[in-house]
């Protein structure tokens, strides 16, 4: 299959890595993918700040610049939610259109696309697990990542105790209120603690990178890593 592989803003510049561990392991897995160096933003801040019109614009240059793929993936639950449900009002098109049933956040593509559940990875730690928003209310994944966890040899697996409770990050949401954001991203923190777990992994680093910041003012020993980077070898 013909992918290309779409890095969001955050992933470009704070976490390469995950971008480059999606590319390693759809490549392991036989396909051709290929980074359109002419992408930009999909739009999401913009359009969450209620700036449509430049919102508007950049969704028109992400199916202009992606439409020739069999496939898109991202490493990032909330930017392929704001293409799938948000593009059809943006743009005027069907939500079951062509191009968008062909988006998807990497685990949601191993599992329901390609039917890989096992990639042969191995990860002798202790990890847990965070349903970032978008990635579980807006796109409705939630087993796809597990599947994949759970298949990782010598990994402890854990769940949070505190269910799918936001970490706050939330995007434009921790700019504008930053005082809650804090005090949900330590609730979430402290649940994190509370596992024993050396890791905390997640499909997006938007939520990656709020919870590493607080685990590192806190002095915590836990560490943040991308599923697609746990998934890819990183140990």
């Amino acid at each position: 299959m013909q992918i290309g592989l779409f890095i969001p803003c955050l992933v470009d510049q704070f976490f390469p890595q995950a971008g480059l561990a999606v590319a390693r392991i759809l490549k392991r897995l036989g396909h051709s993918v290929e980074y359109p160096a002419e992408q930009t933003c999909c739009g999401q801040p913009a359009f969450n700040a209620g700036v449509r019109s430049e919102a508007t614009a950049l969704a028109k240059r992400f199916v202009q610049v992606f439409d020739r793929f069999e496939a898109v993936v991202a490493p990032s639950g909330s930017c392929v939610a704001m293409v799938r449900n948000f593009y059809p009002e943006l743009l005027d098109i069907a939500p079951d259109s062509p191009f968008l049933t062909r988006v998807f956040e990497f685990s949601e593509f191993l599992v329901d696309r390609l039917n890989v559940t096992d990639l042969g990875a191995t990860f002798n730690d202790r990890v847990t697990y965070h349903d970032s928003c978008h990635l579980l209310r807006e796109l409705r994944v939630q087993e796809q990542p597990r599947k994949l966890l759970r298949a990782v040899k010598g990994m402890d697996f854990v769940e949070l105790n505190d269910g799918p409770t936001c970490c706050g990050f939330g995007g434009v949401f921790s700019v504008k209120f930053p005082e809650v954001s804090t005090v949900m991203g330590e609730d979430k923190v402290a649940a994190i603690e509370r596992t024993g777990a050396r890791y905390v992994t997640a499909g997006d680093c938007g939520c990656l990178m709020h919870i590493g910041g607080l685990l590192t003012r806190r002095g915590s020993k836990v560490r943040t890593i991308h599923l697609a980077e746990l998934l890819g070898g990183a140990s």
